[in-house]
Formats: C-alpha cells, sequence, structure tokens
C-alpha cells in the first residue's frame, strides 16, 4: 500500500465517524431539551440505528457487491445523507424530524461495512495493516466530541437551553457533504459480481450459520450476546442525557474518554485473553456494564465525579472484552464454511434485534422515571446493572464449552514445536 493510499484510507476512516460521533452522542440531549422528546420517542430514535443495522445487508449485499463499485455507493450514500442531516438540522419537531432520522441511518449503516471493503481491498495483510487505518475512525469519533465541548461549547448548560446542540447536525451534514465528494476519489473498488452473485440471501443474512445454535454453548453465548445488548441500548440512549442533566461539565468531550478506553483495552485484551481465556474475558466484559451502571446511580457532579469518570472509562472493558472476544470466539466456532454468515448473524442478533429490544426498554424505563424536575437516574441505571448482573449469572452457569480453550492451547504447543524446532536447526 502507497502512502498516498494510506493517508486517503485514513481519512476515509476518520471522516466516517466524525459524521457519526457529530450528532449521535448528543441526539438524546437534543430531543429531550429542544424538541420535548419522551423516552419512548428518544428509543424511536435511536432504533433507527438497529434498523439500519437489518437493512445494511441487503444493501451491501444485494446491490452494492454485485452492481456498483464501492467507493462511488460510499460517495452516493454520504451525499444522500448530508441532505437528510441538513432536514434534521431544520427540524422543529419530533415528528418533523423523526422521518429524517430513521431514511438517515437506513444509508448511514450500510456506510461502516464499504468503509471496510474499499479498505481491505488495498491491503495485502489486513490483521497487519486494518488496525492502523482503523484507529483514525475512533480519533474521528473522539475529534467531534471535543469540539462539541471544548471549541463550539454547545453542551454547556446555557447552550443547551439556547438550542445550540442543533448546530451537531450541521456540522455532520457538512462533514458528510465533504466526506461524500472525497469518497469519488479513492481507490478503485470494483464489485465482486463473481463471488456475491453466489451468495443466497439466506448467507447474506448469515441465516445459514443458524446450524451453529444446535452447539448448546454457542447458544448460550448466541442469547447472551442478544441480552447483554440491553444495557448496551441503555448507554447509547440515556449516557449524554444523564450527564448533562447532573450537571457534568462537558459532557459529550468527557465521554470520549469511553473511546481512548476502547482503544487502550483493545490493545490490552490479547494479554488478558491468552492469560485467563475466554470464558473469564467473557465474563469481565459483562460484569463491567454492573459494575458501570452501579457508579452512574450513585456518582454526581460532586464529590461523586470520580464515579462518572470511572463509569465512562469502563467502556473499553465492557465493549472490547465482551464483544470482540465474542467475535473471536463465534469465527472460531464456525469453521470454513460458516465464517463470514456466523459473524452475519451475531451482527444482527446484536445491533439489530438486541438494541432494538434495549432501545425500547430504555425508553419505557426512562418514561417511568421521569417527573416534572427531572429523572431519577438512580433507578434508571440500577435497572440495566441488574439486566447485566443476570445475563452474567446466565453465562456463567450454563456456559461451559471447553473446545475454544483445547483449540488455543494445542495451537500455542504447536507454535512452541515450531519454534524449538527452527531454533535446533541453527
Amino acid at each position: 500500500m502507497t502512502s498516498s493510499i494510506r493517508i486517503k484510507l485514513s481519512l476515509m476512516m476518520f471522516l466516517e465517524f466524525f459524521v457519526w460521533g457529530s450528532w449521535f452522542v448528543t441526539l438524546g440531549t437534543f430531543l429531550g431539551n429542544n424538541l420535548s422528546a419522551t423516552g419512548t420517542q428518544l428509543a424511536a430514535a435511536f432504533s433507527t440505528q438497529s434498523f439500519g443495522a437489518i437493512i445494511a445487508p441487503f444493501i451491501i449485499g444485494l446491490i452494492a457487491d454485485r452492481y456498483f463499485n464501492a467507493e462511488k455507493i460510499l460517495g452516493v450514500l454520504h451525499l444522500a445523507g448530508a441532505g437528510l442531516m441538513f432536514m434534521m438540522f431544520r427540524s422543529d419537531s419530533f415528528t418533523g424530524f423523526y422521518p429524517y432520522v430513521f431514511l438517515y441511518m437506513l444509508i448511514y449503516m450500510p456506510t461502516l461495512a464499504l468503509v471496510n471493503s474499499v479498505s481491505f481491498n488495498q491491503m495485502k495483510d489486513p490483521a497487519k495493516e486494518f488496525s492502523t487505518i482503523r484507529v483514525w475512525g475512533t480519533i474521528g469519533w473522539i475529534s467531534a466530541g471535543l469540539l462539541i465541548s471544548y471549541f463550539f461549547l454547545w453542551d454547556s448548560p446555557a447552550a443547551i437551553g439556547a438550542g445550540m446542540l442543533r448546530n451537531t447536525f450541521l456540522m455532520s451534514s457538512i462533514s458528510s457533504l465533504v466526506l461524500g465528494v472525497f469518497c469519488f476519489g479513492l481507490p478503485n473498488t470494483p464489485p465482486k459480481a463473481g463471488v456475491a452473485g453466489t451468495r443466497t440471501l439466506s448467507e447474506i443474512l448469515g441465516l445459514d450459520a443458524l446450524t451453529l445454535l444446535k452447539n448448546r454453548d454457542f447458544a448460550i453465548f448466541f442469547i447472551s450476546s442478544v441480552l447483554i445488548c440491553i444495557p448496551l441500548a441503555f448507554y447509547y440512549q440515556n449516557a449524554n442525557p444523564f450527564l448533562s442533566e447532573v450537571g457534568l461539565p462537558n459532557p459529550t468531550g468527557m465521554m470520549t474518554i469511553g473511546q481512548v478506553s476502547e482503544v487502550l483495552f483493545l490493545l490490552a485484551m490479547p494479554f488478558f485473553f491468552r492469560k485467563f481465556g475466554l470464558k473469564t474475558t467473557l465474563i469481565v466484559g459483562m460484569l463491567a456494564w454492573v459494575v458501570r451502571y452501579v457508579f452512574f446511580a450513585y456518582g454526581d457532579a460532586g464529590s461523586g465525579t470520580y464515579l462518572l469518570i470511572i463509569g465512562i472509562a469502563l467502556h473499553g472493558i465492557c465493549y472490547d472484552f465482551f464483544f470482540v472476544s465474542g467475535q473471536i470466539y463465534t469465527d472460531s466456532k464456525a469453521g470454513e464454511r460458516y465464517k463470514s454468515s456466523a459473524q452475519g448473524l451475531i451482527t444482527l442478533a446484536t445491533y439489530g434485534i438486541g438494541m432494538l429490544i434495549g432501545f425500547w426498554i430504555a425508553g419505557i424505563v426512562s418514561d417511568a422515571y421521569k417527573y416534572a424536575d427531572g429523572h431519577d437516574w438512580k433507578y434508571i441505571w440500577l435497572i440495566p446493572s441488574g439486566i447485566a448482573l443476570g445475563v452474567t449469572v446466565l453465562f456463567i452457569l450454563f456456559f461451559k464449552d471447553r473446545d475454544f480453550e483445547k483449540v488455543t492451547a494445542d495451537r500455542k504447543a504447536e507454535k512452541n514445536i515450531e519454534i524449538k524446532n527452527k531454533l535446533s536447526t541453527r
């Protein structure tokens, strides 16, 4: 890969997640404070992400992979997204806002797979090269949050009251427009018609991998993955409104600690994985959700600020230790035949079905504990903490898979033998 291509791909990733991070983190705060949205309406708005995740395989598998260059359809989608973002910027009621955010997420979610396709097409060794490109996406998300909190100051109490968070949609619209135009200058990524043409709808959606559920342990993992998305949805939907309402300064900027944590724990995860094994890593990831929400329940913007900060920082463990480890486990169980389908199935089940259920429950809970002077955040956070604890207990009791540990140990032993053989021949 040449330096110019590496720069283009890195900038593409930066803008891809800058566009998303510009508005998604503060969405709940804006809708609740400026469009008087209820908890159920917030759930409807955030659920558009799940509908997008469900629809995305159709767009990628049935259209993009067969007929169009990935970089061109990526550009068209982001140009259309820029227009929808501008309409969201102009909306002055939830009923006027919702159709635009719904359409936007239907076309944005497929771009997450498309930027990966464009990147992988230029790489000789994705295992080594992709992480250095993908990390720019996280930097883009962090940059958006820092701009909102520390440069434009749109999430200060006075600015929120004045409706300044509306400008996040304009910032996203402009950056989406820039990205849309930029995409047409990305490396050529033609459709893989020969491969895509042989894939059935069942394969595209990952449904042929349902046969893996016959394995009891994988079924337990699958169910746990869906259920743990319920607490995850609480975080996406309620974290920024919560931090803003309790008076934490620069809440959007402070939430970028979670993304920094995600990068750091992603680097630390392989060591933890080797040291303690798959099951322990997954359990630690689930227990982190329990602890994080207890900290949120009892933290405040005064003497309890440290609890809020730790809760945000736990995002790396919460996400990496369960979801990334889960992807590795799924890959090991699927084998060559179901490798792609299994990952698609897990994505559809978690970001599609699991998050959809989670947003719905989070909306009901938020409305149940909303009063004239604000929310009773203690109980709003203790409920997902209890759900996460229940999922963890379920997983501990019923997940007994030793095959993964055996395969890992065998591979390690083979590697040690290979090293010894090489040393002996010197």
